[in-house]
């Protein structure tokens, strides 16, 4: 091993924290069924975390350019490893969120209660966790890969740990088909990538040419690979069913960490070539906007808690990259503002998603732990059983929803303002696509806000939908802390935004763009938004000092909810969710194909009546899979060739080292 740079402290703590994630799952797995072997590692994933953000904001404050290169004997040469700007702003959400949810973890998957599938979730969650800090310290293009295919098997059986339920192996099984067909996308990424530099490593920012046929298969099969990872639209079939069957803590790192791989991947590559085509940055944001509003569309027709909390991972990947794309047709046209402030939007949207989204999904959890579904149809008064966990899932939707003064808001703000600074500047099209993103992103946000009004209320108000999941309680310290430490992540960037500033300019450092770049604390004003957020809460206090001190003066009485006329009200007549969102979903009834099914009321004296409506994977069900099976059904004489034989399958191959043979000495 050597290495070259400055002193390797924070690239060593990085390691300690990989080898500490690597290894935090052998305690449960040696000694099966303890809760002291748990405990012993889930102290494992809280030291990586704490070793890993020491090194994240380490290479930060302290760049340097130093890397170690560790001798292979592989063909490729080394695989070298460092860290920088970039790659560190990535890394503060992974061992933060995966540190959080270790510890969840313990509280909603005992081992206790789960001996069969205790250890191997603790293994596989450790070495994901370990997997996903290789990738992002990975400077050698061989060893991404190898660090991409970890962590692509240890979340299939991580996602997978309850595979005794049909819907669980079949998520997994999509999720896994996906996984590897992005993977050979990226292998020809970085064939392509040594084809143009003669090296298996990431290439420098605006080292190479965007020109030529090579750069534009490099730019395709890179949003593709990496497309499918993040769960862009058209590419995020494996998205809703995995986040849906996988436990919540699982969850939550699927969506708040392993997507984000993707976007990394594609800034790391885009960054690399100087003066991008329009077109790229077009294509990237005509995608994010399909993501945006179609995610947040989906999201409001379902009936599944998790699996709404999944399109909306869609929604917000939609939102990173419509920042992603301003940046592209900014260093198109040279404009520094909105290289600046779409690629800062996208790298704090990537931050902020993946702390309220984990939010969100452990709250979700506690929601599941306490009354044993996650049907939003049969929930109801929650909150009055689980009022912690009500207040933290209440935050992390103000978060989503892009609502002041919690941190979605200032990410949404940046790529709004890029929107507003293109207006006037642009010329044409293509040029006039960020502007036209606004109007977008407010869509979104409606309906983002819709959305999660319609979940809150029908899970945590009014009264329970059905006795057999009104009991439960509140969940205990241990999961209640993880969600509280997200929350105040939440609350800490929202308001004091202005501390991010040195992390968000080293991360577009490392980005590249245009240059002379300038800072991003001269486009936005953060200390308005602390100055609003603070007044805001203050407000907010105010009210409820008010009011509290009115009701205690006036008792309220307690009675039922008023039923239209009806002298006995039960809880089935109140909003369901397919009511609340009816009206929405028929908006986008085109694409979403909803499915209604009805028993019509007829006649003076109605029997039995009965309403479901189901909202498909339209992509997936309407698309993807009629296109298989037509494949299927053309291939029945490819078919043939494969006998079963070992002397045929030899002869195959030794025709094709031929044929390689005679093509390569021509």
């Amino acid at each position: 091993m050597t290495f070259s740079g400055e002193p390797a402290t924070f690239l060593g703590l990085l390691l300690l924290a990989v080898c500490c994630q690597a290894i935090s799952g052998l305690p449960l797995l040696l000694v099966k069924g303890s809760n002291l072997a748990q405990r012993a590692g889930v102290a494992l994933m809280v030291a990586a975390s704490l070793a890993g953000c020491a090194g994240a904001l380490g290479a930060v404050f302290f760049p340097s350019a130093g890397s170690w290169l560790l001798p292979s004997g592989l063909p490729f040469g080394g695989l070298e490893i460092g860290v920088d700007a970039l790659s560190a702003l990535f890394l503060l959400p992974i061992f933060i969120v995966t540190g959080c949810c270790a510890v969840y973890g313990a509280g909603y998957w005992p081992v206790a209660r789960h001996p069969e599938h205790g250890g191997k979730l603790a293994f596989f969650l450790g070495l994901l966790s370990a997997a996903l800090t290789v990738v992002l310290v990975a400077r050698s293009t061989m060893l991404f890969l190898m660090g991409w295919e970890v962590m692509a098997l240890a979340a299939y059986f991580a996602l997978t740990t309850e595979d005794e339920k049909h819907e669980v192996r079949e998520a997994g099984v999509l999720y896994l088909i996906t996984a590897h067909l992005g993977a050979l996308a990226l292998f020809a990424t970085f064939s392509l990538l040594n084809a143009a530099t003669g090296a298996y490593l990431f290439p420098a920012p605006g080292s190479l040419s965007a020109a030529g046929p090579i750069a534009t298969a490099v730019f395709l099969t890179a949003l593709f690979g990496f497309g499918m990872k993040a769960g862009a639209m058209p590419l995020h079939i494996w998205l809703p069913s995995a986040h849906a069957n996988a436990p919540s803590h699982v969850s939550a790192i699927l969506s708040g960490v392993v997507l984000k791989t993707g976007i990394y991947g594609m800034m790391r590559v885009f960054s690399a070539f100087t003066d991008p085509p329009l077109w790229w940055g077009a294509l990237v944001l005509v995608l994010g906007c399909i993501s945006a509003v179609l995610g947040v569309a989906y999201a409001i027709g379902q009936h599944d808690l998790k699996r709404l909390l999944a399109y909306h991972s869609i929604e917000n990947i939609g939102i990173i990259l419509i920042g992603l794309g301003m940046a592209l047709i900014g260093a198109n046209q040279g404009w520094e503002a909105l290289v600046a402030l779409g690629a800062a939007g996208a790298l704090l949207h990537v931050v902020n998603h993946a702390l309220f989204k984990a939010l969100l999904f452990l709250s979700a959890g506690s929601v599941i732990h306490a009354t044993g579904t996650r049907e939003i149809d049969l929930l109801g008064g929650v909150a009055r059983r689980l009022p912690k966990t009500a207040v933290f899932f209440l935050l992390g939707a103000v978060a989503i929803c892009g609502l002041p003064p919690l941190n979605g808001f200032v990410s949404e703000l940046m790529i709004y303002l890029g929107a507003f600074n293109s207006i006037g500047a642009a010329v044409g099209l293509g040029p006039s696509l960020p502007a036209l993103a606004a109007p977008v992103l407010a869509l979104v946000g409606g309906l983002a806000v819709a959305c999660f009004v319609k979940v809150y209320g029908v899970v945590f108000l009014g009264a329970p939908r059905s006795p057999e999941h009104e009991g439960g309680h509140e969940a205990g310290a241990g999961m209640l802390v993880p969600m509280g430490v997200l929350a105040a992540c939440c609350a800490l960037i929202g308001l004091a935004p202005g501390l991010l500033v040195p992390v968000l300019n080293g991360a577009l450092g490392g980005y590249g763009g245009v240059p002379g770049m300038q800072g991003i604390e001269s486009l936005v004003p953060f200390a308005w938004i602390t100055i609003l957020g603070g007044g805001l809460i203050l407000l907010l206090a105010l009210l409820w000092v008010f009011f509290a001190r009115r009701v205690a003066r006036f008792p309220v009485p307690v009675a039922p909810t008023w039923g239209c006329g009806y002298l006995r009200p039960t809880p089935r007549m109140q909003y369901t969710a397919s009511s609340f969102g009816s009206i929405l979903v028929s908006w986008f009834a085109l694409l979403l194909r909803p499915e209604r099914h009805r028993d019509e009321v007829d006649g003076l004296f109605p029997g039995h009546s009965s309403h479901e409506s189901h909202l498909p994977e339209t992509v997936l069900e309407k698309g993807y899979l009629p296109f298989l099976e037509y494949l299927f059904e053309k291939a029945q004489p490819v078919r043939r060739l494969q006998h079963g034989k070992l002397n045929i399958y030899i002869f195959y191959t030794f025709v094709t080292l031929v044929l390689l043979l005679a093509i390569t000495s021509g």
